[in-house]
């Protein structure tokens, strides 16, 4: 039986440096960042319906998604957000469990990154669910150097999500990210070894 490990957190909580582990040990990812980009790109039936639901506002030059611009209007937009949540994340999710069940065949273990496992109730996807916690100014601070917002932008982006705390709650595993990628890369390594993915 492969175990689907569920890996989440918040914006800017350094989850993709924890994918980029899990890969180091041959645990495959599946990210679905990656899948809803690919989702939406000229000529799939998603973003027809973003445009329908949106407008023609939303496309750049060259007919793709103006990321910036939608992510503009959704984070301060509840009922906006949802809507576009609805075209999307049905789209990601059948994608997902398709690869899923592919990597399956192959792997021991799947990783499915997923930012809105919880919010989005995508839970019954994976068997055990990791969270990867930082502190709330390190998050601050992280997504505004990043992605170069002012400090209520990346309060609204922060703010649109459930918070980590709640997130860790939830968890199966926590991973803090605070510290270097060492001590990341270590707590990876004990959590994969106490669920007998890997050998000590």
């Amino acid at each position: 039986m492969s175990l689907v490990i569920g890996l989440t957190g918040g914006i800017a909580s350094g989850k993709s440096t924890v994918s980029d582990l899990f890969r180091e040990y041959n645990i495959p990812v599946v990210d679905a960042d990656v899948v809803a980009r690919e989702a939406v790109e000229p000529g799939e039936p998603a973003l027809r319906a973003i445009i329908e639901s949106f407008g023609e506002d939303i496309l750049l030059q060259d007919g793709t998604l103006n990321r910036p611009k939608l992510g503009s209007i959704i984070f301060q937009d509840e009922k906006k957000r949802e809507l576009l949540n609805n075209i999307v994340h049905p789209v990601v999710r059948e994608r997902m469990t398709a690869e899923r069940d592919r990597l399956k065949k192959t792997y021991p273990a799947v990783v499915l990154d997923i930012p809105l496992l919880f919010e989005g109730k995508q839970l019954q996807l994976v068997d055990k669910v990791v969270v990867v916690h930082v502190d709330s100014s390190v998050q601050l601070e992280r997504l505004m150097q990043r992605n170069e917002l002012t400090e209520q932008a990346a309060l609204d982006r922060i703010n649109s999500q459930m918070s980590l705390d709640q997130k860790a709650s939830k968890a199966d595993a926590v991973i803090d990210n605070n510290g270097t990628r060492k001590q990341t890369r270590d707590q990876l390594e004990k959590l994969l070894t106490a669920w007998e993915m890997i050998d000590k």
